[in-house]
């Protein structure tokens, strides 16, 4: 997870952490493949009864350098869902096209010399730069720097607490991508195809599992997320979502009203029988905002059965995140006892029932 997590991956820009999957994956792959748009695929055969597809995304948000001023500052846009409150005052980690990585400071009119009003209010993102200790555009360029270079927070993976605890940036989804692959590893002489994708550009759009499921036409299928866990000071209990280490969630529906995913009733019951039989705690999810790669993996073709198995994490979309690696570690063997139960039996209950 450390590994996966250390490189520079924003939508659009997941090569580091592609070079990261594919050497994961190659071992325990009868193939394995990257599509025109990216995406990492994976295929373990099994007896052929069906296919499932499990993913979980490389990309993080990000920013992208879009001005270089005669000073040397950088301007910059987002890449995914930012909160401009929290972008003053951190490190960030610029990857050039060349490769090279070069770090800065987010900075912004400092409070000193705002007018009491104006320090009241969070900072637009047009208002603030990035600082790389350039003193002109000349140099900022000599060090490297494009417009269309991508920038991440920069910070590093540290536990906390009682060592369970861990902190970091790009959790979301780095820690999907995590479990994916050591299901993946675990998953032998199943009853269906398991295609473990590595998807990408999720935050922009979920665009690489939408044409991943085009590719795959998978009978089912899971999506490895993580979800929100607001089990702290100031939020009324009924609005956690999750909690941290108290089991991964089973989503039952997420997005706005419902327009992401609600879950296919047949998957969620048999991950909640899953959980039930081995032991292992889970929590079942009602998002109400955001959604996963399932919510357009349901949607291929002629519909997909489809649920996401979640790892609650706190403080999602911010400069540092934070999770339990118990909570992962049961997400792992949740998504492997799901797969070992698919079978063609299940598939064809689940699919296009024809009544006449």
């Amino acid at each position: 997870m450390s590994k996966l997590c250390s490189v520079v991956g924003p939508s659009g820009y997941e090569d580091d952490v592609r070079g990261i999957v594919v050497d994961e994956l190659k071992p325990y792959a009868d193939s394995l493949w990257i599509d025109s748009l990216g995406n990492v695929i994976a295929l373990k055969k099994g007896r052929g009864e069906g296919k499932l597809m499990l993913a979980g995304h490389m990309d993080e948000i990000g920013l992208m350098i879009s001005y270089i001023d005669d000073k040397g500052f950088l301007r910059f846009n987002p890449i995914g869902g930012w909160s401009e409150r929290i972008l003053p005052g951190q490190r960030v980690l610029i990857k050039t096209s060349t490769g090279k990585l070069i770090r800065g400071v987010i900075g912004s009119k400092p409070p000193h010399i705002m007018k009491p009003e104006e320090a009241q209010k969070v900072i637009p993102m047009k208002e603030l730069f990035i600082d790389i200790g350039a003193t002109s555009r000349d140099e900022a360029k000599k060090l490297g720097v494009e417009v269309g270079d991508v920038a991440v927070i920069d910070r590093d993976v540290v536990r906390i607490g009682n060592g369970d605890i861990v902190t970091g940036r790009a959790f979301d989804d780095r820690i999907g991508v995590a479990v994916m692959i050591e299901a993946f590893k675990a998953l032998e002489n199943t009853n269906v195809d398991i295609y473990a994708v590595a998807t990408v550009q999720e935050e922009v759009g979920l665009k690489g599992a939408r044409v991943a499921a085009y590719s795959i036409e998978p009978h089912v299928a899971l999506a490895l997320d993580v979800t929100i866990a607001n089990d702290i000071p100031g939020v009324p209990e009924n609005e956690w979502v999750t909690r941290i280490g108290k089991g991964p969630a089973i989503k039952i529906m997420d997005g706005r009203s419902g327009s992401g995913l609600i879950a296919h009733p047949a998957v969620r019951k048999l991950l909640i029988e899953v959980a039930k039989e081995e032991n292992i705690p889970y929590q079942l999810e009602v998002l109400p905002g955001g959604t996963t790669d399932a919510s357009i993996i349901q949607l291929n073709k002629e519909g997909v059965p489809a649920g996401t198995v979640s790892i609650p994490t706190r403080y999602i979309h911010s400069p540092i995140e934070l999770l339990s690696l118990e909570d992962a570690l049961n997400a792992t063997k949740l998504v492997i006892g799901f797969a070992k139960k698919i079978t063609r039996t299940w598939i064809e209950a689940n699919l296009r029932r024809m009544i006449k």
